[in-house]
């Protein structure tokens, strides 16, 4: 065994593996050899010299006077023979030669050598690779199996399963293919890397090598969805008000995200602002497709009434419903996407709340500006409702809000129910604005004092005012002092 120390440097070299790894396993080796010759290993010990270079195997045996077991025992004659200081009960430690051993041993303590061995350069692979788990990885196409394709990457292997290859990517031998690795699995040869270029984290990686701003922790992702071959969506936040996420993320001219693109064979990719306002981060997330109006019309269950115009509800709804199922996992919302057309024929008033009405026209120039007059410009009114309501000379929100209190608004196909609906949007939405707030003090006060006082005919009580001088129901004559 003079030998022993280069071999050990050889496997540890060649597998990885460490100096007490292989010690341990010369040492199994060694009694299982051991044990097949003697029947037992409990009594076998192995000792290794410092610098490896030898290893000494002994019999550990008790000194009795009477031996039943020569196997674990020794008599005291013979063991006086080897030490002048032994006594019965006495444990003494008896060299053997391997070289002793029966063959069958031999062969059973190569087989339990070479099993260490590999259990332990698995073990260290194991432990290697696990750490790799999220990481961006590049190998060869080496083979195909069943869909799968084998993946070279040095000392180990990676599969790319088929249900983890886009429908885009067609490889040929000895192709380049970046992946990222999603499992390890210990195998009989080694470990195997499971690598995937159809998870989300994927897309994530590879923007995060092309966006500087996204490492310093500018910009972040907030969160990525992903049919992978068709498209991906990615909202993205930033930490600082002059840094617009969209733009940092995209690029001058797009450049950076279309090398993500071309990683990903040509696959459609959304980048959208994150807002913590639902109704905003719906409207974002529905991109390309331009957004009218959103409702929350369930804030428990999360459900939301998209309303786009005719000519985006394509776009909106996506091949397959593929773009508004991508928006509901990246909102984390059920949205519903409607035309104008088929939002006028539902009854929206039931949604219309005033923080809705802030949400909608939350982008809108300032309300000092563009000030709501009209019915028909409320959010939520029943279109064919409103239009009955211009036609019949109450569309002016001033009017009908005096008409309805006066129960004076008779239209023909409108219900009440219907009225008064239109009647609380407008008291959720419209702040009235007292005109006298121009009028000079003394002159406020003179139109209330004289609003307050009410002035009757002395002849026949009939109702008069101020700037009267003749009763209209009588005809008497007056004046005011």
């Amino acid at each position: 065994m003079s030998d022993m120390s280069e071999a050990i440097r050889e496997l540890i070299e060649e597998k990885g593996v460490s100096v007490e790894s292989v010690k341990q396993t010369v040492e199994t080796a060694i009694k299982a050899a051991y044990k097949k010759t003697f029947g037992t290993s409990d009594n076998c010990e192995v000792q290794f010299t410092e610098d490896l270079s030898d290893v000494s195997v002994y019999s550990k045996k008790v000194i009795v006077d009477g031996v039943y077991d020569p196997v674990t025992e020794i008599e005291l004659e013979d063991a006086l023979k080897m030490s002048d200081e032994c006594e019965v009960g006495d444990e003494i430690l008896i060299l053997v030669d391997p070289k002793t051993f029966e063959r069958s041993a031999v062969s059973t303590g190569k087989q339990a050598a070479h099993q260490g061995l590999n259990e332990s350069f698995r073990s260290n692979l194991l432990a290697e690779n696990r750490e790799k788990v999220g990481e961006i990885i590049i190998g060869y196409y080496q083979r195909e199996h069943n869909g799968n394709i084998y993946v070279d990457l040095g000392k180990v292997e990676g599969v790319l399963p088929k249900k983890y290859q886009s429908s885009r990517e067609v490889y040929q031998k000895n192709d380049r293919i970046k992946a990222i690795v999603v499992d390890v699995k210990p195998t009989s040869s080694g470990v195997q890397l499971i690598l995937s270029r159809t998870d989300p984290k994927f897309v994530q990686s590879i923007v995060e090598l092309e966006v500087p701003e996204l490492e310093d922790k500018t910009v972040e992702i907030f969160k990525i969805v992903r049919e992978a071959g068709y498209r991906t969506k990615i909202a993205v936040l930033s930490n600082k008000e002059d840094v617009d996420p969209v733009g940092a993320c995209v690029g001058l001219k797009g450049v950076r995200i279309q090398n993500v693109i071309r990683e990903l064979e040509g696959e459609k990719i959304d980048v959208l602002r994150y807002d913590p306002n639902p109704v905003e981060f719906i409207k974002n997330a529905l991109s390309p497709a331009e957004v009218e109006k959103v409702f929350i019309t369930d804030e428990e269950k999360k459900q939301a009434l998209a309303i786009v115009n005719e000519s985006q509800f394509s776009l909106a709804i996506g091949k397959s419903g593929m773009n508004v199922r991508l928006a509901n996992r990246l909102c984390d919302w059920s949205i519903d996407v409607k035309t104008e057309e088929q939002a006028a024929e539902m009854d929206l008033s039931q949604f219309a709340t005033r923080r809705a009405a802030e949400n909608l026209f939350n982008n809108e120039p300032d309300v000092e500006g563009e000030p709501i007059s009209t019915i028909s410009e409320l959010p939520g009114v029943n279109a064919q409702v409103a239009e009955k309501l211009k036609a019949a000379g109450f569309d002016d929100i001033q009017t009908f809000v005096d008409s309805f209190e006066e129960g004076s608004i008779k239209v023909e196909g409108i219900t009440q129910e219907e009225l008064e609906a239109v009647n609380s949007i407008v008291r959720d939405v419209v702040e009235f604005v007292d005109d006298d707030s121009e009028k000079p003090e003394d002159e406020a006060a003179q139109t209330v004092q004289e609003e307050e006082e009410e002035y009757f005919c002395p002849e026949c009580g009939e109702k008069i005012t101020l700037d009267m001088t003749k009763c209209p129901k009588c005809g008497a004559e007056f004046e005011f002092e």
